[in-house]
């Protein structure tokens, strides 16, 4: 009898069923809510920071402009978009992830989901949004910012609004992406480059949004 190279792992036919489950959750839920942004940024921003009270700020002119908000689900930055979804009764959604340091979900979430496995939750953060804002944070945050573009740049999404908001915090490495990485090497283009709209504005962030309706759906094909 051949012994097969691989032992068999019946934990890893279950964890099929986890992901399925996760998936389906957040395509039932999320398909109702509506039009949204999805905002990134730091879990380690104090309320007292400008860039929390941006976050705030930018997510209340977002409800007022008729979009939901979809954050992450943990304190910081997604606290205060979540925070400023709810102080204008929008809808104000929380991908929450299950983390070794456990992330507990912000007290301003209406809509939570639960997620085991960060790929699924990177589905749903796009799946359903109209368009991105990425706040100040660490590798979580350049991580969501990077898929997004490679995303946007290899067609697998539609084009879709992109704001990058606190000028002074993303300058480095604007600075690097259009120096090494477009003018020294061609790795990247100008237009994709161009795919980032910055500002400290949180009106000019929803103006520009909000102009872009044509864009705002997510390609079909994007599971």
């Amino acid at each position: 009898m051949t012994t097969h190279p691989y032992p068999s792992n019946t934990e890893d036919t279950w964890r099929l069923f986890r992901i399925m489950a996760e998936f389906v959750e957040g395509f039932e839920t999320l398909s109702r809510i509506g039009p949204s942004i999805t905002i990134f940024g730091s879990a380690r921003t104090p309320a007292d920071h400008k860039y929390y009270q941006m976050a705030v700020e930018v997510s209340r002119l977002a409800v007022k402009h008729g979009y939901g908000v979809i954050t992450g689900g943990g304190p910081g930055i997604m606290e205060a978009a979540n925070k400023g979804a709810s102080m204008e009764n929008g809808s104000s959604v929380g991908l929450n992830i299950q983390l070794p340091f456990e992330q507990l979900p912000n007290p301003y979430i209406k809509t939570m989901l639960n997620f085991r496995h960060f790929f699924c939750r990177k589905v749903m953060f796009l799946k359903y949004t109209s368009a991105v804002i990425i706040m100040p944070g660490g590798f979580g945050t350049m991580d969501e910012m990077f898929e997004t573009l490679t995303l946007v740049q290899t067609q697998k999404v539609a084009t879709l609004p992109l704001v990058l908001m606190g000028s002074e915090f993303w300058k480095g490495l604007l600075d690097w992406l259009n120096k090494t990485m477009c003018e020294d090497h061609k790795y990247i283009l100008d237009a994709d480059l161009s795919l980032m709209k910055i500002t400290d504005d949180p009106f000019e962030a929803i103006e520009f949004i909000s102009k872009q309706e044509d864009t705002k759906k997510v390609s079909a094909n994007f599971v």
